[in-house]
């Protein structure tokens, strides 16, 4: 068979184009000296004017991604999302723990119920303390006791204290704008060390002593609150008013070094606790899931590393480099690796939001509590939040928190384990 010139030509423009597209990406980095922003700039001066908090020492110059003519999300508006209140930020505390997932039960009980409620981060972690202490009483000192916890400490707590508006306990002490826990966790953790070094396990005894320092920074927490002009407990709250259930909730993983299709432990210092309720599943199951759920209106409690070359908090992004490793290579040995060898780190607690498509590959909406994702300008609709590509989240998101009505395809695999 003969071609004409015309069909030759078009063939040609074909196999150009084929070729053009099925080329390698090459990203480039560069140095970037590091610039104050709005945690120095707005949450430091908000805690110093009150007590003395350590100031970080300047950072080094750090090698990023460089973005410049890279086609990436630029707005917030362009992500279909759900209800969500806006982000609040933690300020100087290691609690984005809860304010990640406490984010996402306030749009849980919008999903279900359509309140538009706002609730108590401090209240959780309050009581998560108090229960770490009991660890460490239990344990004679061999149980890690510090700021971090993970999303599913929430579901926990709230199973056993309830929960409670914002409004009924802040956390915060008069005139303070940000909250600052560092203070009272060195207090905190130099008393339990006197308790071990002493060999004083009287249990009430230190949790009231526990209990007293949290009072003198963050307050006292309500046992009861008044709602709708009713008076109720904060578990009252949680069943009549939320009609939340969380036994209805599950946190997946996707672990090489764990059995597939079994409910294993999160081994890392903030699972303090070893829950070992963490569904794993293969990595391509696990994107099926996050991909679905938020087209279906589900919203996703996130954990992971959000300390890459490819985390841009200026520009409000994360992806994963090609000089890391190629979109093509991102797979369950990959994200193994990383784990084993610490450079993937659970650092971060996040609210997966909306999503958008981009050039055949899904970009997500992330709500944060970080000041990273305040470096905007305040006015600014992307204030307090993240654009996530999803080799970022396939690679360095290490768990997430979602309704098992997701999960109900998969979970007859769990059954016959």
């Amino acid at each position: 068979m003969k071609l004409n010139n015309s069909k030759l030509g078009m063939l040609l423009l074909f196999v150009a184009t084929m070729a053009k597209a099925q080329q390698p990406v090459h990203n480039k980095g560069k140095f970037v000296e590091y610039q104050k922003g709005f945690y120095e700039n707005s949450i430091l001066k908000g805690v110093d004017e009150f007590q003395e908090t350590k100031k970080p020492e300047k950072k080094k110059t750090s090698f990023k991604l460089d973005i410049t003519g890279m086609d990436v999300p630029t707005s917030a508006s362009q992500f279909t999302g759900y209800w969500k209140n806006e982000p609040v930020s933690q300020g100087n505390a290691g609690t984005c723990w809860s304010y990640s997932t406490t984010s996402y039960f306030e749009t849980e009980v919008y999903r279900l119920t359509k309140q538009k409620v706002k609730l108590s981060e401090i209240y959780t972690a309050y009581w998560e303390y108090v229960e770490k202490a009991k660890r460490f009483v239990k344990e004679r000192g061999d149980s890690h006791f510090d700021e971090g916890s993970e999303a599913n400490a929430v579901t926990r707590i709230m199973s056993m204290y309830g929960a409670v508006p914002e409004e009924s306990y802040t956390g915060l002490l008069t005139g303070l704008k940000y909250h600052t826990h560092a203070k009272m966790v060195d207090e905190m953790k130099a008393y339990l060390s006197s308790v071990k070094t002493g060999n004083a396990w009287n249990e009430e005894e230190i949790i009231n002593t526990i209990k007293s320092i949290m009072h003198h920074y963050i307050g006292v927490p309500p046992t009861k609150v008044k709602v709708n002009g009713k008076e109720m407990t904060p578990q009252d709250y949680l069943k009549n008013v939320l009609k939340l259930n969380t036994e209805d909730y599950v946190d997946v993983t996707s672990l090489l070094e764990k059995p597939y299709w079994e409910k294993v432990e999160y081994v890392v210092p903030d699972n303090w606790w070893h829950a070992d309720n963490y569904y794993n599943v293969p990595l391509n199951d696990y994107m099926a899931i996050v991909k679905a759920a938020i087209r279906k209106g589900y919203t996703m409690a996130i954990g992971g590393d959000v300390s890459e070359s490819g985390f841009i908090s200026q520009s409000q992004v994360a992806l994963i480099p090609s000089y890391d490793i190629p979109s093509e290579f991102i797979d369950e040995n990959a994200r193994q690796f990383r784990f084993s060898n610490k450079t993937t780190t659970d650092d971060h607690g996040l609210h997966l939001i909306g999503y958008m498509e981009k050039n055949g590959k899904d970009w997500y909406l992330i709500k944060d509590s970080g000041s990273g994702s305040r470096n905007c300008a305040k006015d600014s609709e992307n204030f307090g939040y993240y654009f996530f590509h999803e080799d970022y989240v396939k690679l360095k998101m290490m768990d997430f928190m979602v309704h098992k009505d997701m999960l109900k395809d998969y979970l007859p695999k769990f059954a016959m384990k």
